[in-house]
């Protein structure tokens, strides 16, 4: 049996208008009091923005064990809309009474545990990003290597064979002695001629 996940469709419409109403209509009036510079205004949207992040933070969790109970997801819209009533101020008596209290008590501890953390990702910043500089230069290297060999490789394939044959594609053949053969052959059939020559000469002074 294969399960499904919680919530479907109608958990995905519970949620836009949990979005609506807990996000975007407590953006718009945020706007307003940053606009309006008003303190009050301004003190109590920052208040519920403390308690909404507490609260989106904790839903991440809750959202795997407690999506199977009966009407989960009405009761996180109805507790948004707690806390965005201006009758019941549902943000401003959390932050007041929990929130702010426990943030004053442990507010030198989380400022150590948040300098520590910001040192450690500079220094692993850093770390990883002198590795990667050198993976970067190693590759860079590989890469020229490989170049240059493949460059003299491609150089080294041209044989005096390959060059002349180009050079005797456009230009004429080189001026000098024939070959040893040619000659050779040339000489003897001069001289198969001369000796024919002087046997008729005889011949012709025998018969006068």
């Amino acid at each position: 049996m294969q399960l499904k996940p919680c919530g479907g469709q109608i958990g995905g419409i519970r949620s836009r208008h949990r979005l609506i109403f807990g996000t975007l209509y407590p953006a718009y009036y945020s706007y307003k009091a940053v606009k309006s510079k008003d303190i009050k205004e301004y003190v109590k949207w920052m208040m519920y923005w403390i308690i909404f992040a507490l609260f989106t933070t904790a839903e991440t969790f809750t959202d795997i064990f407690l999506c199977w109970f009966p009407f989960y997801y009405e009761l996180k819209i109805a507790f948004v809309a707690w806390l965005l009533s201006p009758y019941t101020k549902g943000s401003s008596l959390l932050y007041r009474k929990f929130v702010h209290p426990t943030l004053s008590s442990k507010e030198k501890e989380i400022d150590d545990c948040l300098v520590q953390a910001k040192d450690r990702s500079y220094d692993a910043l850093v770390h990883f990003g002198k590795r990667g500089l050198n993976v970067a230069a190693t590759a860079a290297v590989m890469a020229a290597s490989k170049g240059q060999g493949a460059l003299s490789e491609r150089l080294r394939s041209f044989s005096m064979q390959d060059l002349s044959t180009i050079r005797g594609d456009g230009a004429p053949a080189p001026s000098g002695p024939p070959p040893t053969g040619s000659g050779r052959a040339s000489s003897k059939h001069g001289q198969q001629k001369m000796s024919r020559s002087a046997s008729e000469s005889a011949g012709s002074s025998g018969t006068a």
